[in-house]
C-alpha cells in the first residue's frame, strides 16, 4: 500500500481542478487528475486511491456512471468518494447518490473549511487502514518465523531422541557387563567409577525423556473433559508413594472439577507434588497442602509445603528450562519439570506463579478459566 494518500479529482473543467488542488494541497497527499469519467477509469488501473471527488455534471459520463462502475470493479468497490455538485442537491440526488456508494455532498462553490475537514477524515481512515496492513504482515511474518523455528526445534528434537539415546545405550550396557561379569575382577574404587558412570547415564536418559516431552506438549491436542480432580490427585499420590516416607502428612481438601485435559493436568500435579516432596523431606515433620480457591471465572488449584522454600528476588527463573535455585548435590532434579508445567497451563489459558521464603516452604499455584459442568 502507498505510504502518501492518492486522491483522485474529476471535473471536466480544469478550472475546477485547479481550485481543488489547491485546496488539497495542505494535505499531505498526490492528486491524480482527471477531466472526465474515462479518464478517471484509466487513473484507477495504474493507482491505488485513498479518496475520490467526484463532479456530477460531466458530459458523456457523469458522476453517477462513474460512481456505479467504480463499485463494480473489484479495485474500486470500496474507495471511498465525495460528489461535487455546482447546484444545491435535492434529496432526489442526494439519495442517488448515497444508492450509488457516496460517502458525502460538496456543493460548488465549496468551502475550503469544509472540504479540507472532509477529506482530512478519509486520509486518517486510509493511514489507519495502512497501519493496519502493515501489522497483518508483520503478524504474517512473525508467523511464518516461529513455524520455520519449529521446524529447526522438530529436526533437533528428532536428534537428541536418536543421537543422544544410542551412546546412552550403550555406556549403560557396557557398564551393566561389567558390573555382572566382571565383579569379583574390579575394586571398590571401580565400582564406585562404574556406578557414577550408570547413575549419570540415568540422569542424563531423564534429562533427554524430560525434553522430548516438553518439546511434544506445544503439538498435542488438548483433550479436554470434566476432570474430578479428587481422583486425579490420589492416582499421582498412589504413583508418588514410593518417593515419600510415612511421615510426610497430607492435607487435601475437597477439590472441585474442571474442563481440562486430564493426562496433561496430571503432568502437572504429579510435577508440582513431586517437588514438594522432595523440597520438603529434609524437614522433620513435612507437611504438604493441596487446596483449591474459586474466583469465580477461574479455580486456582495450590500445592503448598513446609520445605526449602525459595528467595523470591529469583522466582522469575523458575518456570525457564534448566533453572533451578537449589544445588544439585542438595536437591537432585533436572530443571525441566516447571517449564513443563508451565507450558501445560498456558495451552489451557491459565496461568502459574509461585510465592516462597527461604526455609519456610512455597506455594505453586496455577489457574484455570471455569466452564460449569456436569460429571458422574
Amino acid at each position: 500500500m502507498d505510504r502518501i494518500p492518492k486522491i483522485l479529482i474529476v471535473d471536466d473543467r480544469p478550472e475546477n481542478l485547479v481550485a481543488l488542488e489547491t485546496v488539497l494541497k495542505e494535505q499531505d497527499v498526490d492528486i491524480i487528475k482527471a477531466t472526465s469519467g474515462n479518464e478517471a477509469l484509466k487513473a484507477t488501473l495504474h493507482h491505488n486511491f485513498a479518496l475520490a471527488l467526484l463532479d456530477i455534471q460531466m458530459p458523456e459520463m457523469d458522476g453517477y456512471e462513474l460512481a456505479g462502475i467504480l463499485r463494480e470493479e473489484e479495485k474500486t468497490s470500496h474507495l471511498p468518494f465525495i460528489f461535487i455538485s455546482a447546484v444545491y442537491t435535492d434529496n432526489l440526488n442526494v439519495f442517488k447518490g448515497y444508492e450509488k456508494g457516496a460517502f458525502s455532498f460538496i456543493t460548488k462553490p465549496f468551502q475550503p473549511e469544509i472540504l479540507l475537514n472532509k477529506v482530512k477524515f478519509f486520509i486518517e481512515k486510509h493511514q489507519q487502514e495502512i497501519a493496519l496492513y502493515e501489522l497483518n504482515k508483520n503478524l504474517e511474518n512473525k508467523n511464518a518465523e516461529l513455524i520455520a523455528v519449529n521446524q529447526e526445534l522438530e529436526a533437533f528434537t528428532y536428534s537428541v531422541s536418536h543421537d543422544l539415546r544410542a551412546p546412552l545405550r550403550a555406556l549403560t550396557g557396557y557398564t551393566n557387563i561389567l558390573k555382572e561379569d566382571y565383579e569379583e575382577k574390579i575394586d571398590d574404587e571401580g565400582k564406585r567409577i562404574i556406578n557414577t558412570i550408570s547413575n549419570n547415564a540415568l540422569k542424563m536418559n531423564n534429562l533427554v525423556d524430560s525434553l522430548l516431552n516438553l518439546s511434544r506438549l506445544g503439538k498435542k491436542e488438548l483433550n479436554r473433559v470434566a476432570v474430578n480432580i479428587n481422583i486425579l490427585i490420589r492416582e499421582v499420590l498412589e504413583e508418588l508413594k514410593s518417593d515419600y516416607n510415612s511421615n510426610v502428612v497430607f492435607k487435601i481438601e475437597k477439590l472441585p472439577p474442571v474442563m481440562a485435559d486430564r493426562e496433561l493436568i496430571k503432568q502437572v500435579f504429579v510435577n508440582l507434588i513431586s517437588n514438594a516432596i522432595k523440597y520438603s523431606s529434609k524437614k522433620e515433620h513435612p507437611v504438604i497442602e493441596i487446596y483449591c480457591t474459586d474466583k469465580g471465572e477461574e479455580l486456582v488449584y495450590s500445592v503448598k509445603d513446609n520445605g526449602a522454600g525459595f528467595n523470591m528476588n529469583y522466582s522469575s527463573k523458575l518456570f525457564g528450562v534448566f533453572q533451578r535455585l537449589h544445588n544439585q548435590d542438595e536437591f537432585k532434579g533436572v530443571g525441566v519439570g516447571l517449564a513443563t508445567v508451565q507450558r501445560i497451563i498456558n495451552r489451557h489459558y491459565g496461568k502459574v506463579w509461585a510465592e516462597g521464603k527461604v526455609d519456610e516452604g512455597a506455594t505453586f499455584s496455577f489457574s484455570l478459566p471455569v466452564e460449569r459442568m456436569q460429571y458422574t
